[in-house]
C-alpha cells in the first residue's frame, strides 16, 4: 500500500512538469485541464500517503478498532481536491469557448500525452494488484481517479489531434466535457468514502455466505444477528451461534472458535467475534408455526 502512494504521487508530480511545459508552450485549454488535474492529483496522493500511514498503525488503547478508517476521510479530501479541479478546468473552457485563441505546439502536447497514457495504463495496474491484495478503500479512491485520468488524457489526445487538422473550437468543448466527469469521479469517491465511514454492511452475498459457514459447523444449530463492517483493510464482523443448551462452557466456547477460524478461513481480513446462544427447540417450533 505504501508503495502504491509512492508510485502515484511520482506519476502525478512528473505528469504535471511535462504538462506544465507542454501548456505553456501550446496555450490548450485541454492541456490546461490535464495540469490542473495532474496538480491535484499530486496533492490528493501526498494526503493518501499520509492517510495510509497512519491507517496502517496498529491498534491501540485509544483506537481498538485500528486506524482504518483514515483511509475514508483521505477519499473525501481526494474528492474535495478533485471537485475543485473540475470548476477550475470546467470556468477556463468556457472562457476559451466565449474567446477562442489558436493552438501553438500541438505535435509537443500530443507527445506529452501518449507519455500521460502510457504512465497512467502501468500505474493503474499496479494499484489494481494492490487492492486486489488489501482491499484498500484509499487505493482503490486513488485508482478511481486515476481511471478518470486515463479518460482525461486519451480526451486531450483527441482535442490536440482534432486542433491541429483545423478545429480548435473542439479543444474548450472537450474541457469543457472533461470538468463534468471529473466532478461526476469527485461525487463517486464521496459515496464509497462515506459508505465506510457510515459503519455500511458489506456485500449481501459476503454475509450471506458467511451465516452458511457458521452454521456449516458441526454442532451449530443456527446463526442470527450477524453484522459486518470495513475500517481501513480489515472487515468486522460480529454473529450470535445458537449451540445445544446442555453443552459445558469449554465446548461452547470450542464451537466458537470453529466459527471464528471457519469465516476467516475464507475471509482473512475479517475478525469475527462470536456470541453463543442455547438453541431452543420449542421456540423455533413456534416461529416455523407462526409462518406458516
Amino acid at each position: 500500500m505504501r508503495q502504491a502512494t509512492f508510485a502515484a504521487l511520482a506519476v502525478a508530480l512528473t505528469l504535471a512538469m511535462a504538462k506544465a511545459v507542454a501548456w505553456w508552450l501550446s496555450g490548450s485549454v485541454s492541456l490546461l485541464a490535464g495540469l490542473t488535474d495532474s496538480l491535484l492529483d499530486g496533492a490528493a496522493s501526498l494526503l493518501n500517503l499520509i492517510a495510509v500511514h497512519y491507517a496502517l498503525r496498529p491498534a491501540d488503547e485509544d483506537h481498538r478498532y485500528g486506524h482504518g478508517k483514515a483511509e475514508a476521510l483521505a477519499g473525501l479530501g481526494q474528492a474535495l481536491f478533485i471537485g475543485a479541479s473540475a470548476v477550475l478546468v470546467g470556468s477556463h473552457a468556457i472562457d476559451r469557448l466565449l474567446h477562442p485563441q489558436p493552438i501553438g505546439a500541438p505535435a509537443l502536447g500530443i507527445a506529452v500525452m501518449l507519455l500521460s497514457l502510457a504512465v497512467t495504463i502501468a500505474l493503474l495496474l499496479f494499484q489494481n494488484h494492490v487492492v486486489k491484495l488489501t482491499g484498500s478503500t484509499a487505493i482503490r479512491a486513488d485508482s478511481l481517479h486515476y481511471r478518470s485520468d486515463l479518460l482525461l488524457n486519451s480526451s486531450i489526445l483527441l482535442a490536440l489531434l482534432l486542433a491541429s487538422y483545423g478545429w480548435p473550437q473542439l479543444d474548450a468543448i472537450f474541457g469543457i466535457g472533461i470538468a463534468l466527469y471529473i466532478f461526476w469521479s469527485a461525487i463517486r469517491i464521496v459515496r464509497e468514502a462515506a459508505a465506510v465511514l457510515m459503519d455500511q454492511e458489506l456485500d449481501p452475498q459476503i454475509s450471506a455466505r458467511m451465516h452458511s459457514l457458521a452454521c456449516a459447523v458441526p454442532g451449530v444449530r443456527g446463526a442470527h444477528d450477524l453484522r459486518t463492517r470495513l475500517s481501513g483493510t480489515h472487515w468486522f464482523v460480529q454473529l450470535h451461534v445458537e449451540l445445544p443448551g446442555e453443552l459445558s462452557l469449554r465446548e461452547a466456547h470450542r464451537l466458537c472458535e470453529q466459527v471464528e477460524a471457519a469465516i476467516r478461513a475464507e475471509f482473512p481480513r475479517a475478525e469475527v467475534l462470536v456470541h453463543a446462544d442455547p438453541y431452543s427447540a420449542a421456540k423455533h417450533s413456534t416461529a416455523a408455526s407462526t409462518e406458516n
